[in-house]
């Protein structure tokens, strides 16, 4: 049992690590480019090209965000507007998390908004009211004294989506066109190149060509890079878990040393006969020790039968579920083939362990015969 709660605490944790991944992956690309200095840079149209034809390429999208106000209907708050061009929706599918209307960021002459779910709460947002508008502020950077320091233009909101609470809680967003003139930034200005590789590419060969192209005063990161300190978090709980089921574990294994030891003790006379017959301390220790090892084993692959039948038992038909408000109605599992190597060498050493005083004890039993 203890061997079934190793491999499925470690697939539940590698579970949810894949579902949110998931969710980052609708909003962060699988490769984006930075400036290292600044928050903007300016990329020409010939760069674009070379980027878009590279090997394992598949879309760059040009992306401009800047925090800004936004007010609707007396509702005021902060967030970060984000304008983005024709290829965005391609880098990351978002325009498929859209929970409300449409993913529509232009119509006609109108410029329009798409917003995440938690802005769009703040804001009291509906979707559905054609002739509402969204007011958003953009402090002017060169602003004189008396003039006014802020921005203002209009945009109507057509959608919503639900990504992840740290998206959803401050993104809203429209086309790079919007954007470009509410910051008053000429074309070919963005704060970041957003990139989606070709199936099976390699992101960090994706990296290497593109570093190639733009050259020295960037800043490239895959996806686990761009939230880096989420999965450090997500891997330490993941471990901290793993720890204390291995104490856990360490506790059930006394059991098997009582019953080691009530075997030492009762088969001391046959001990007492191999020792007479020529059997030496090192041959009755491994006796014992193998014994004890082919418990563990036997245990241990039983433990992993177990969780892999509830692996595919919770897989298949979700028996432990999730209180409703989540994003998925069950318990995500994910079973990887690299998480049995720390939990057969935990159990194997533990077993191992166990059956060190049994074995110790055993060698202590008198050759009563020899002595006759």
């Amino acid at each position: 049992m203890g061997t079934a709660a190793l491999i499925l605490i470690l697939s539940v944790f590698n579970g949810f690590e894949d579902l949110l991944s998931g969710l980052f992956g609708y909003f962060n690309p699988e490769v984006k480019v930075t400036a290292a200095k600044g928050k903007t840079f300016v990329v020409d149209s010939m760069t674009m090209d070379k980027l878009r034809h590279l090997p394992g390429v598949f879309v760059v999208s040009e992306t401009l965000e800047e925090i800004a106000f936004f007010e609707y209907e007396g509702s005021q708050d902060f967030g970060v507007l984000k304008g983005v061009d024709n290829y965005f929706a391609r880098v990351n599918g978002i325009d498929s998390t859209i929970r409300e209307g449409e993913y529509r960021l232009e119509e006609d002459d109108r410029n329009c908004v798409v917003l995440g779910a938690g802005m769009r709460n703040k804001l009291s947002v509906n979707v559905e009211n054609p002739i509402a508008v969204l007011r958003v502020y953009m402090p002017k950077e060169k602003a004189g004294v008396l003039d006014n320091s802020f921005a203002v233009r209009y945009a109507y909101p057509k959608g919503t989506f639900a990504i992840q609470q740290d998206f959803d809680n401050q993104y809203v967003l429209t086309n790079m066109d919007f954007m470009r003139d509410l910051l008053e930034e000429p074309s070919g200005t963005v704060s970041a190149l957003e990139v989606r590789c070709v199936p099976g590419a390699n992101p960090a060969a994706v990296k290497q060509a593109i570093a190639g192209v733009l050259g020295e005063g960037f800043v490239l990161r895959d996806r686990y890079e761009q939230n880096e300190a989420f999965f450090k978090v997500m891997r330490l709980e993941k471990w901290m878990g793993f720890a204390i089921t291995t104490l856990m574990l360490l506790l059930m294994a006394f059991n098997m040393v009582g019953a080691l030891w009530m075997v030492v003790l009762d088969k001391q006379k046959d001990i007492s006969i191999l020792k007479s017959m020529g059997a030496d301390d090192r041959m009755v220790r491994w006796i014992f020790l193998g014994e004890g090892m082919l418990l563990t084993a036997l245990g241990m692959g039983i433990g992993m039968a177990i969780a892999v039948g509830l692996y595919l038992i919770q897989k298949t038909y979700g028996i432990v579920t999730i209180p409703q408000g989540f994003l998925v109605e069950s318990y995500p599992i994910s079973m990887r083939a690299w998480d049995f190597v720390p939990v057969t060498a935990t159990v194997l050493g533990i077993g191992l362990l166990a059956s060190l005083a049994p074995a110790a004890r055993a060698v202590r039993v008198p050759a009563f015969l020899r002595e006759e």
